[in-house]
């Protein structure tokens, strides 16, 4: 169990369009670029084992772009390594942070000084949603599920805790990057539950017409 006071000033930053981390979550991640293949080793190094997922938020012209003002560290929990030298990883979500400057260095990869300031919560042992309504929003899933001709596992989904099923969600639905933002800066678990069925009802009246099968797990 993290305390705000155990959190460094200066992370590691994994930017990644369209990747989204939630406190008490978990995210698999496939390392394979030399830059990040560094990172994963200093990372390792390091008692806390944290890295910041952030989305790039590009400039028009520029071939660095800036990074979205929150993320989400997440601390290194499962790794394997590949016969050729990658690595699948696993991020479990620890807290949302605010990036205050990037830190230049002589390191390959990204560093950010950051802030904890006003994610508190995120260190809790759970967050809850008391004003849920979890039948309505099951009945809404699977009509968007019909429409994009997903699949899942119904009987995990009914099964699962509230925060569970609203941040698996959040994180595997094919949303837009900002979509995803929004998800990932809503300031409690009833406010992404609100974000996630407004992007969802947008999308069954024909808001976004990208998915066209899969299956969510």
């Amino acid at each position: 169990m993290f305390k705000t006071a155990d959190l460094p000033e200066t992370l590691p930053v994994f930017p990644l369009t369209g990747a989204l981390l939630l406190p008490r979550a978990r995210l698999p991640l496939h390392i394979f670029e030399p830059r990040y293949l560094a990172m994963l080793e200093d990372c390792m190094k390091t008692s806390a084992r944290l890295i910041g997922m952030v989305q790039p938020n590009p400039r028009p012209g520029s071939t660095s772009p800036d990074l979205q003002r929150i993320g989400c560290a997440g601390r290194l929990t499962q790794f394997s390594e590949t016969e050729d030298g990658r690595y699948m990883i696993t991020l479990t979500g620890i807290s949302r942070f605010r990036v205050l400057e990037e830190v230049d260095g002589f390191t390959p990869y990204r560093r950010a000084n950051v802030s904890w300031s006003g994610f508190e919560q995120d260190l809790a042992q759970t967050d809850t949603d008391p004003g849920f309504d979890r039948e309505r929003f099951l009945g809404l899933l699977g009509r968007y599920f019909e429409t994009r001709n997903l699949s899942t596992d119904w009987d995990s989904l009914k099964q699962a805790e509230d925060e569970l099923l609203v941040n698996s969600l959040s994180m595997l639905l094919d949303f837009e990057p900002e979509d995803k933002q929004a998800l990932l800066e809503a300031p409690s678990l009833s406010t992404r539950r609100e974000t996630l069925v407004t992007l969802i009802e947008f999308a069954l009246r024909g808001g976004d017409e990208r998915g066209t099968g899969g299956a969510v797990q």
